[in-house]
């Protein structure tokens, strides 16, 4: 199971984009979405979701997607969710757009090439990050970081390919239309 931690703000183009994947991938139930509460979350769009459960029910995660979107700054702040991301550091991880200030905050990027989004290159290097690639997607390991908006598709089929394997990965691409994994 992918857990993909979500907030006030969270862009439906990246959650949805991640979800559907992961879908294609390992089938209904491949993804729990996750936040303190399971109360309804408005996103940056304006559409009403509701996390699957709490941080503490989360069943052990194999991968982790965070998108991006304007309440990423303010979800970032937040201690348990940076818990959360330092506990799951080692997973194979895909982070999207501002989405890159929630592992930021909670320690998990120092050391790592990181790409993402032009605006928030003076921010990253601030995490002691090894190198920003502003406006590219970057693989370090584990870890794929992209900017913002449909780059977020890159960062989840590298997790796919990571969990449910290269095939897998390049038939959920070719089923969305893109040529990329």
């Amino acid at each position: 199971m992918v857990a993909i931690p979500v907030y006030a703000g969270v862009s439906e183009l990246e959650l949805g984009l991640m979800v559907t994947v992961c879908r294609l991938c390992g089938g209904e139930g491949a993804t729990l979405t996750v936040n303190r509460s399971r109360a309804s979350i408005v996103t940056a769009g304006g559409l009403v979701t509701t996390p699957h459960v709490l941080y503490a029910a989360l069943p052990e995660p194999v991968a982790l997607l965070i998108p991006g979107g304007p309440g990423a700054a303010k979800a970032a702040r937040d201690p348990l969710l940076r818990a959360f991301l330092a506990t799951h550091a080692d997973v194979p991880s895909g982070a999207s757009g501002s989405g890159l200030l929630l592992p930021g905050e909670a320690g998990t990027l120092h050391g790592r090439r990181v790409g993402g989004p032009a605006d928030l290159a003076d921010t990253l290097w601030g995490y002691g990050v090894a190198e920003v690639e502003p406006g590219a997607t970057v693989l370090d390991g584990p870890l794929c970081s992209t900017p913002g908006g449909f780059p977020a598709l890159h960062a989840a089929l590298h997790v796919a390919g990571l969990v449910w394997g290269a095939e897998a990965a390049q038939d959920a691409a070719r089923r969305l239309g893109s040529t990329s994994t």
